[in-house]
């Protein structure tokens, strides 16, 4: 016999309150990249629940949690800015730089998951000209990237396969990760999404705050994955021969990302 359980039961203690989810909910109706996390979060709910053939229980927290993790590593797994600098890492310096840039990852996942527990999603919402600011500072950062992999082709400065355990220091690569994620303004989005799934599913900010760890790990093994692909053997060798091609591959992804972020963000604040 079916279990009936009522619709967005909350938890005694939670200190989230229903303005809280109210203000975010309508923050990220409006927004294109919060709806497809949504819409993510939506179908793996459909999914397991055809399976059970019963509904999840919004008060629980292990099949919260389950449902929010999958819908993260299948967001992180898609190809975006995080992945390019991965592979450019392990192209062009080897398997432990691109290592340490995925360490950096983890590290902006971590602190956006601290961010939107704490309420930041609301904040962008009562202030637009932040997700704007946002937007500009981090598309101005994929384009100085973009000049610095341009100005490498131009120069024919061919980066050594060794070049990472000679000179570069791991902490210019873990905060190139870092900076990657916390300069773009589709993470924010992004958790603010996984965040209102959260809240409304009766977890508290403390809760919330406490998954952290683990979408961290989470973002360390899906890109830790990718740096050991593209550090493969094959991969390094064809890249030496065709550098200048994958750099300027690289630069191109960027070069997008920052225009249409920069754009925007000026489209944002000249809108208020």
């Amino acid at each position: 016999m079916k279990r009936e359980l009522p619709i967005q039961k909350r938890r005694s203690g939670s200190r989230v309150s229903p303005d809280h989810r109210h203000h975010v909910g309508v923050f990220l109706a409006n927004n294109r990249d919060a709806r497809f996390i949504e819409t993510i979060l939506r179908s793996n709910h459909a999914h397991l629940c055809g399976k059970r053939h019963v509904m999840l229980d919004p008060a629980d927290p292990f099949e919260v949690v389950i449902l929010a993790l999958a819908s993260v590593v299948v967001t992180l797994a898609m190809p975006g800015p995080s992945l390019a600098a991965v592979a450019s890492a392990a192209l062009n310096r080897g398997r432990l730089a691109a290592l340490h840039v995925a360490a950096g990852i983890s590290a902006g996942v971590f602190m956006w998951t601290i961010l939107v527990a704490c309420g930041f999603g609301v904040l962008l919402q009562t202030a637009p000209v932040l997700l704007g600011t946002m937007k500009v500072l981090g598309g101005s950062y994929f384009l100085w990237l973009t000049l610095k992999s341009l100005r490498a082709v131009l120069r024919q400065e061919q980066v050594a396969f060794d070049h990472f355990h000679h000179g570069a220091k791991a902490w210019v690569c873990f905060r190139h990760g870092a900076l990657v994620v916390l300069t773009n303004p589709a993470a924010a989005l992004m958790w603010a999404a996984i965040a209102t799934f959260l809240f409304g599913s009766g977890l508290t900010a403390w809760q919330v705050a406490g998954l952290s760890p683990v979408f961290s790990i989470a973002a360390f093994m899906v890109y830790g994955f990718y740096g050991i692909l593209f550090s493969m053997r094959a991969a390094v060798a064809a890249n030496q021969r065709i550098w200048c091609v994958t750099e300027v591959v690289f630069a191109g992804v960027f070069g997008v990302i920052g225009v249409s972020l920069i754009l925007s963000g000026i489209s944002d604040m000249k809108g208020l």
